[in-house]
């Protein structure tokens, strides 16, 4: 048997602003986490096993000519169909990601954009970033039932990018690097659950969601601007706004609000929840001076753990 081995890896994300309101064509500001990763090793399976994928992190064996309608599987499937290989062996996949499930942090996304790509290195494929995200994409709506297309956008492209659904990609200079404090609730978010309450309350009550909406907006081309001038505070304040208006639609919760008041407290130029909401993460925008206190102020206000990062 032979010892070749295949590695990709994708990494997490955040959204700065514009959640929820990107699902309904509004634009939304999103960054790679470079210090989370999901990785995916592709090597020769035992004869006669097909395709196996091992989530070592979950504890999960999956067989694909078993388990067909897993979102892992899926992304296999789909992978193998866009490159034209209908036998690809015996193979077999290892998964191992550091990136919290259900936490806003892009987990999914990553794990199907590091598959892919480690799929098409294996398989000698020549698939386009887009291509990639176009595939991520099939599996964030296995997940997420209605997603906007933005993790799948920003893990494939692994640069800070505004995306609109019907412009799509477009990536943008920071004028200054960022620093961020990520705080986890540890309590999983539902991103399907509130995107389908989000639809059933805009469908309920359109003129105030389309109001709603529209100011995200406008705190989107507020923060645009600020990052590319380099203007942190501005941008703290745009992200202010963004959590009350995201409050007011009803994906916000008591420990979310809690983590982020602390982290005003401690000196952040801002902060907000981070993804579906309800659960999973917040965001801080701090300086590199103060950013190992308001971390530290997370953890003190109940965050199972506080990731310090750099966006550059």
């Amino acid at each position: 048997m032979t010892t070749r081995r295949v590695q990709a890896s994708a990494p997490g994300k955040v959204i700065l602003l514009g959640e929820h309101a990107v699902v309904y064509g509004r634009p939304a500001i999103a960054v790679p986490l470079s210090g989370l990763h999901a990785t995916v090793m592709v090597m020769p399976g035992a004869a006669g096993t097909g395709v196996v994928v091992e989530a070592r992190d979950v504890g999960r064996t999956l067989r694909a000519n078993q388990d067909t309608s897993d979102p892992l599987v899926v992304t296999v499937q789909n992978t193998l169909a866009r490159l034209g290989v209908t036998d690809p062996g015996d193979l077999y996949l290892t998964i191992a990601s550091d990136i919290p499930v259900a936490s806003g942090l892009g987990s999914g996304a990553a794990v199907a954009v590091a598959t892919i790509r480690a799929l098409n290195a294996w398989l000698d494929g020549h698939l386009t970033d887009a291509d990639v995200s176009a595939l991520a994409y099939e599996t964030e709506v296995l997940h997420h039932g209605t997603p906007s297309g933005i993790d799948n956008s920003v893990v494939t492209y692994e640069q800070p990018i505004v995306f609109t659904k019907a412009r799509g990609v477009e990536p943008f200079v920071l004028g200054a690097p960022l620093t961020l404090v990520v705080g986890d609730t540890g309590i999983a978010s539902p991103t399907r659950e509130t995107v389908g309450d989000v639809r059933r309350a805009w469908q309920a009550d359109p003129a105030r969601y389309e109001a709603l909406f529209d100011a995200v907006a406008e705190t989107v081309r507020a923060g645009r601007a600020a990052i590319e001038r380099g203007d942190a505070p501005a941008l703290g304040a745009a992200m202010r706004r963004d959590h009350v208006l995201l409050q007011e639609m009803g994906v916000s919760g008591p420990e979310l609000d809690a983590l982020v008041a602390a982290a005003e407290r401690a000196g952040a130029l801002g902060a907000k929840l981070a993804g579906g909401g309800r659960g999973g993460n917040m965001i801080a925008l701090v300086t590199p001076a103060n950013a190992l206190g308001v971390a530290a102020a997370l953890r003190q206000a109940g965050a199972t753990r506080a990731l310090i990062s750099q966006i550059v």
